[in-house]
């Protein structure tokens, strides 16, 4: 080495918010740190500083971790705002959420060429680089995984499906969403209608498949309530009919003793959501002027509350001798 052999200058420690050296900072950042635009571009010679993205820096040589390159899609999202925002203003979403959220079916973070991160629909952001944007109309409230916020499944499920042309993985994202306990189907459905993908026919067979998931689990989660808290065994998935009469619709349990009905509501929102609910609603006033009461459960109510579900079924079982007797249904298997 001689007088003439140039520096390269040491990356400068910044302190950060963990009392740790800060790995990422922006332009803004540095600059409220006294290090001026011009003594940047002098750390990013080889060896130094790297900008990973449009104003983001990496403060340390060799390849950025999954980390780092998380913390920078977030930070170039963040600092590209130019006016304030209502709720939150940038979250990690599409593959890369529900790998954070440990989907087995989600590649791991070093196999990604691309991060999603989700903005609100006013912000003024383009893609760059391995960071594409998604904007919402409505922000969703994000969960925090590793210090980072992140895009709930169900909308993590959605950005992750509007990239995929591969039927097999859409089918295995959607299916584990379910079976593994993060949302119900109805969930998962809605954001797939709000992100208009259920015109893609390797999407609407991944929802049928994923409804009959969702079916399945909800009927079993029924089957574990009645075992578990005690109820009186029902006549499980019948049909009601009035004798001589017209057909009154399927249930899910029925106890004809009591003249109690269970139905799951495992609807999907779909375009004709208003024409079904207004059958599903006729169906159960017809039922109701019976005698009959019908105890509505959803997915969720079973998966988060089943002790609660048990009581509010029970209620009603033990509410039947203080009514008035209902009139006489034919019960036939469905």
């Amino acid at each position: 080495m001689n007088h003439n052999t140039p520096i390269t200058p040491r990356p400068l420690p910044l302190a950060s918010r963990t009392g740790r050296p800060q790995r990422i900072a922006s332009t803004d950042q540095l600059r409220a740190q006294g290090i001026p635009a011009g003594e940047v571009a002098a750390r990013c010679r080889p060896g130094g500083w790297q900008q990973l993205l449009p104003g983001v820096f990496l403060l340390q040589p060799g390849p950025p971790t999954s980390e780092d390159r998380l913390g920078a899609a977030l930070l170039y999202a963040r600092r590209s705002g130019s006016l304030p925002v209502q709720g939150p203003d940038a979250m990690i979403t599409g593959l890369a959420a529900l790998t954070l959220h440990r989907f087995a079916s989600a590649p791991p973070l070093t196999a990604l060429d691309r991060i999603d991160v989700l903005v609100p629909r006013t912000r003024r952001l383009r893609s760059t680089g391995w960071v594409r944007v998604v904007r919402a109309p409505e922000s969703p409230e994000p969960v925090e995984l590793t210090g980072l916020p992140v895009a709930p499944v169900a909308r993590a499920v959605a950005d992750a499906v509007s990239g995929l042309t591969d039927a097999e993985t859409v089918r295995r994202l959607l299916t584990e969403a379910v079976r593994g306990g993060h949302c119900e189907p109805a969930a998962v459905v809605r954001e797939l209608s709000r992100a208009r993908l259920l015109t893609r026919p390797h999407v609407v067979d991944a929802v049928d498949t994923l409804l009959v998931e969702g079916r399945a689990l909800s009927e079993e989660r029924l089957y574990e309530m009645v075992r578990e808290f005690g109820l009186p065994d029902p006549l499980w998935n019948v049909d009601l009919r009035l004798p001589g009469g017209p057909h009154l619709g399927g249930v899910d349990a029925y106890w004809p003793d009591q003249a109690v009905a269970v139905e799951l509501d495992t609807r999907a929102p779909r375009e004709d959501d208003d024409a079904l609910w207004s059958e599903y609603t006729r169906k159960r006033e017809h039922l109701e002027r019976l005698g009959i009461t019908v105890v509505h459960l959803t997915p969720r109510k079973l998966r988060e509350a089943l002790d609660q579900q048990a009581t509010v079924v029970r209620t009603a079982l033990m509410a039947a001798p203080d009514r008035m007797p209902s009139a006489y249904v034919v019960v036939l298997p469905r």
